[in-house]
């Protein structure tokens, strides 16, 4: 069914506004998939602060080339979805690579990031990263880790000079015992 000229600058848009916003740009065909399964994805990528949304591929192809980003021809074959990470590209990139595993119907066909065009390899590799607060707590623990050592070892060299001086006051007590 066509749509009106007014209809398609309101997408265009619309897509402009998302491509604006977003940090990445991930790709899907979702022939075949259910509502209920749309609407389920929808939720995940929700939870992971990113916007899944049907697209007419030409529309998206000039609000790419509008947005001065690069039009990936070989990622939009088939009935396309754009997944649009606005926070953690990592987390969206993990929500769509989980969930293409439980729902065979969806195929995540690739992305883009910034201005590179990612192959579907390179946002399973983004999936793989580990998300900002585990990163955190990864750089707190290589940080606190040397501190831990300085304590260890200047308690360590107290410790053993209280132990000579407890062994020499024990070895003149038993002397003059004696």
């Amino acid at each position: 069914m066509a749509i009106s000229k007014a209809r398609k600058d309101e997408l265009v848009a619309q897509y402009g506004e998302l491509i604006g916003q977003s940090k990445a740009i991930f790709m899907a065909d979702y022939t075949g998939m259910s509502v209920k399964s749309m609407e389920a994805l929808r939720h995940k990528v929700r939870e992971a602060d990113g916007a899944f949304h049907v697209t007419k591929k030409t529309l998206l192809k000039y609000a790419l080339e509008q947005a001065d980003r690069p039009v990936p021809e070989e990622l939009m074959d088939g009935q396309l979805a754009a997944g649009f990470a606005m926070d953690q590209v990592p987390t969206l990139a993990k929500a769509l690579v989980d969930f293409a595993k439980s729902e065979e119907k969806l195929t995540l066909r690739g992305g883009i990031y910034g201005n590179n065009v990612l192959s579907y390899d390179q946002v399973k590799a983004l999936a793989e990263l580990p998300s900002l607060p585990e990163l955190r707590s990864q750089l707190l623990g290589l940080i606190n880790t040397p501190a831990q050592n300085i304590v260890s070892v200047v308690a360590g060299g107290i410790r053993q000079v209280i132990n000579v001086i407890d062994a020499y006051a024990k070895s003149e007590e038993s002397a003059e015992a004696a």
